[in-house]
């Protein structure tokens, strides 16, 4: 079985949604594909943001602007429908179905509204979506299952994806359908420890294929998008950039860490655990041979380079750390307490320096840092992350990378704890010359 998901540009009209269908199954025969495949949708585009701030508008007890929002996107989905239903049986379907769901968003007005109401609003937009597409097959003739990810995606008490549970009662489920060739199911929402209505946060939607996949031992994970591929920089700052045929699971982990847009940084480690090949294809160019991503991992090139935004250094001065041993120990303790996780790291005899990019706890880890010494911090930062071989004997490629921002001045290297990268750290302000002038060094 094959693994295949589409983001919410992929059905983010009528016209994206009914053309899916050419690209999970090219022919059928008597309304069924020929291969077994599982297709995890994205709610349609625009919707989770629009659904955040419906929760944010109700969190803010603004009934009124809840009220406003609900009815904006009420309207849009009426449109969307007409488009896409030819019948007057399937349109009247799908309106009771959108007239439901939002009228259980409206319902959370009369009562008190916590994060429990926030997720299970959120969760609307891949329940609408997944819905609505399994009516369109069925006025197709085309035989389908809707299998809710409610009912197996699950995540412990630490927000971890519990694997073996997915696989052991998703199996369950397609047990039930011995005869059917394709199954769809919601990307992103999931339930937790304790059975409430939960979500993979933002971008989800591919971690779910990919917790899918290796549940359940898929032939392929296929994840649809807008762009052709990985590209070897950001397309939107540098001109002339090319998809990248192949990657490795390490390099795509450290791309989509560092920056590349197109996968959910946690896709990558499913699939790798179980060897699953993951490739990265474009909705709108189905024959493009986009990305694959595989344990196979190329030598002697460079083959990407992307940058992370939003960084805050830190640097700790202190005449404590000189021969003392347990002092970095204590520093990773303070940001572990306040579950802020650290990007880059340098050190020297007297001094630390880290970078993170959530600031959302700085003044209270700032607090306890004060008591080792100086502390200094710096703020609109960027990671740029150039990924390849750079392994333990290979040469020249960290010299290029160096050699081609001597106009440049860096903030931070970080070298040698990965086979994969060399990550710089620079002012926000020099990103877009720090990626044109790698990319005119390292590829043109």
């Amino acid at each position: 079985m094959k693994v295949l998901k589409f983001g919410g540009t992929s059905v983010g009209s009528p016209e994206r949604m009914k053309n899916l269908l050419d690209i999970i199954s090219p022919e059928l025969v008597d309304g069924q594909l020929e291969e077994r495949r599982l297709v995890v949708l994205s709610a349609v585009s625009g919707t989770t943001n629009h659904l955040v701030e419906i929760a944010e508008a109700f969190l803010a007890k603004n009934k009124s602007q809840a009220a406003t929002l609900i009815a904006e996107i009420h309207a849009h989905y009426h449109v969307f429908i007409r488009e896409l239903f030819a019948t007057d049986k399937w349109y009247n379907k799908a309106k009771d179905l959108i007239d439901y769901h939002f009228s259980l968003l409206a319902s959370f007005k009369e009562d008190v509204f916590t994060s429990i109401e926030e997720k299970v609003i959120l969760a609307q937009g891949e329940l609408i979506s997944t819905a609505l597409y399994q009516y369109y097959l069925s006025e197709l003739g085309v035989s389908s299952v809707l299998l809710p990810a409610l009912d197996f995606m699950k995540v412990d008490e630490d927000h971890e994806p519990m694997i073996d549970y997915i696989g052991e009662h998703l199996q369950v489920l397609l047990e039930q359908y011995p005869n059917q060739k394709l199954f769809i199911t919601q990307g992103y929402i999931c339930r937790n420890a304790v059975g409430e209505i939960d979500n993979l946060r933002r971008g989800g939607s591919d971690y779910t294929a990919s917790l899918i996949g290796a549940a359940i031992r898929a032939e392929e994970i296929q994840i649809w998008t807008d762009i052709n591929g990985m590209h070897n920089n950001d397309p939107r700052i540098v001109k002339g950039t090319r998809p990248i045929a192949q990657l490795s699971f390490e390099e795509a982990a450290e791309l989509a860490y560092f920056g590349a847009k197109i996968l959910h940084p946690q896709s990558v480690f499913p699939a790798q655990k179980y060897a699953i090949p993951l490739r990265l294809l474009y909705t709108m160019e189905p024959s493009a041979v986009g990305t694959l991503i595989s344990a196979v991992s190329e030598r002697n090139k460079i083959k990407s380079i992307a940058a992370k935004d939003g960084i805050t250094t830190i640097r700790i001065h202190s005449s404590r750390m000189l021969l003392a041993y347990g002092f970095l120990r204590r520093v990773f303790e303070i940001f572990e307490r306040h579950k802020t996780s650290i990007d880059m790291i340098t050190t020297s005899e007297v001094a630390v320096a880290l970078t993170i990019d959530d600031i959302q706890k700085l003044p209270d880890i700032l607090t306890e840092l004060k008591a080792f010494g100086l502390v200094e911090v710096e703020q609109n930062q960027t990671i740029v992350c150039v990924v390849g071989d750079f392994s333990a004997d290979q040469h020249g490629y960290a010299s290029r990378v160096l050699e081609s921002l001597k106009h440049i001045p860096i903030r931070m290297i970080s070298y040698g704890a990965s086979n994969y990268n060399i990550s710089l750290l620079v002012g926000t302000a020099d990103k877009t010359e720090v990626l044109r002038s790698l990319h005119s060094r390292l590829f043109n």
